[in-house]
């Protein structure tokens, strides 16, 4: 039996005769036919949708998740040309701090570069630049005017014993300075860097004052990672998750302004009024116009339809397919990931509203399967939660590397832990729960193993995409959402799709055994 990504119509009508007649699919229950094919892997375009208005390279997102996305994994998936989420389960000061990292960390031009004062010290210097992870700070006065410049080869000699009453004027080079004027060309800023054997190129107005850094890193990292996802201004791009109750709004507006591109209300059940609501207000606000909205989670395609009617910019999808999600065992609830994918697209689509896949990915052959059933990307949370950049602890079980992963309902996530708030609490509409005894989780504590760095896994990941778009004979994702079709199999058809009759003694950098 094939089924193919288009299909007539809506709401799947529940009879009084058939019950039981909504059948639900998952990744492992379907695979998706070869077809004639001329495409070359390597030239296959991975390109894709996040939302509206965001283009990614590759169409992968990794998960609000608290052992998933902070700054580090964010960083690295902008490069590879996904994006992150930043999780919620943070302050907010925390939660824009890690933002501001990830915008800081690379750009054509810095608009605001962080600065020092000259009457700063030393250990002051050297605390703002392990924050923002730079070599060197212009320093500037009070209104801003250049006054010189202040690098590691400023203090490499100065023995550290100093740096807590060495002021920053004792050491920095002074003023004259290469610099240049806003709206430099690059071939004038490659002559200046290469003619004067300079790293950091202070832009300046006519009375002197700092308008603007370039340095010579986000050169280099601009042809290391050609893929990188970048907002206008030449920035990692990057996202902040949010919820509808407590300081939801206020916490997005703070992360608007620190320059999010994309904000995810970020609920178990986007079917809400509260969630509803809360896109309506976001996309009707002026200071957020230029923000895109992310609404979630939707598993039906009622659930869509009124995510997408709220003006949602892109609808995530999944109740419940995590590999530490318990939702479809404790509440009874949810619908499986293929399906329901597959229904909330009749919502999405005729909208022109990307839909997410956000959960229940095991394998790079998932993702061409979540792109058929009519995904636009993927969120993922375990294939990531073991790299090298997740906030997750690093943590050795008889012999081997794993990295802790837990739920966002977990009641290690909702539980104040250590004196840490939680702020996940209202994702599972939670919130008003006075004891934390009491809380309900949806989720458990778990680890996975070590995978290495984020680079790694996500070449695999595209890897196997492209193989996909090999196999079905689709050029771009568009080629294959468009023509893919699948074939339903059985559990025996499942069995013979994975190694089988052999003991594995390596595995391989895409495949761990079950």
């Amino acid at each position: 039996m094939t089924t193919t990504s288009t299909g007539p119509s809506p709401e799947p009508v529940h009879s009084s005769s058939d019950p039981f007649g909504f059948f639900g699919l998952t990744y492992d229950d379907v695979l998706l036919l070869p077809n004639a094919t001329d495409v070359i892997p390597a030239d296959a375009d991975t390109g894709t949708r996040l939302t509206r208005n965001i283009r990614l390279n590759i169409p992968i997102v990794s998960a609000a998740m608290d052992t998933v996305t902070e700054a580090p994994l964010a960083i690295a998936m902008a490069r590879q040309g996904g994006m992150g989420i930043i999780h919620r389960n943070l302050s907010i000061e925390d939660q824009v701090r890690h933002v501001d990292t990830v915008k800081r960390s690379e750009s054509g031009m810095i608009k605001d570069p962080v600065t020092i004062g000259p009457d700063a010290t030393l250990a002051d210097l050297d605390e703002l630049c392990a924050q923002y992870r730079v070599s060197g700070l212009p320093v500037v006065a009070e209104d801003m005017t250049l006054l010189g410049i202040i690098t590691n080869r400023d203090t490499r000699f100065i023995p550290r014993e100093e740096w807590a009453t060495r002021t920053v004027d004792t050491a920095m080079t002074r003023m004259p300075l290469v610099t240049a004027q806003e709206g430099v060309s690059r071939a004038e800023t490659i002559r200046l860097f290469s003619q004067n054997r300079v790293e950091k190129l202070p832009l300046v107005d006519d009375a002197g004052r700092l308008t603007g850094l370039i340095t010579i890193k986000d050169f280099d990292k601009a042809e290391q990672y050609p893929d990188a996802a970048k907002d206008d201004e030449g920035r990692l791009r990057v996202g902040g998750a949010v919820g509808f109750f407590g300081d939801g709004w206020e916490r997005a507006m703070v992360l608007v302004e620190a320059g999010v591109d994309a904000l995810v209300v970020d609920t178990a059940n986007g079917h809400t009024h509260g969630v509803l609501d809360m896109i309506a207000r976001l996309k009707k606000d002026k200071a957020a116009a230029h923000v895109d909205v992310i609404g979630g989670q939707a598993a039906t395609y009622a659930g869509a339809k009124a995510i997408v009617d709220a003006g949602a910019d892109a609808v995530k999808v999944g109740v419940g397919p995590g590999s530490i999600c318990t939702t479809r065992v404790v509440a009874g609830v949810g619908v499986p990931q293929i399906t329901a994918i597959y229904e909330a697209a009749k919502a999405t689509r005729p909208a022109g509203v990307p839909l997410i896949a956000d959960g229940g990915l095991q394998h790079s052959g998932d993702i061409g399967k979540a792109l058929v059933a009519g995904a636009d990307s993927v969120m993922l949370g375990s294939l990531l939660a073991g790299t090298a950049e997740s906030p997750g602890d690093l943590v050795f079980y008889q012999g081997k590397q794993f990295k802790t992963y837990r739920g966002m309902g977990s009641l290690g996530a909702m539980q104040t832990r250590n004196g840490t708030r939680s702020f996940s609490k209202d994702r599972y509409f939670q919130a008003d729960v006075p004891d934390e005894d009491k809380l309900i989780p949806e989720g458990i504590e778990g680890q996975v193993p070590f995978r290495g760095p984020v680079a790694s896994v996500v070449h695999q990941l595209v890897g196997g995409l492209r193989q996909t778009m090999f196999y079905t004979g689709a050029s771009t994702v568009a080629d294959l959402k468009e023509n893919g079709r699948f074939v339903r199999i059985t559990a025996a058809g499942l069995k013979e799709s994975h190694p089988h009759d052999i003991m594995m003694t390596v595995e391989a950098p895409n495949y761990r055994s079950r």
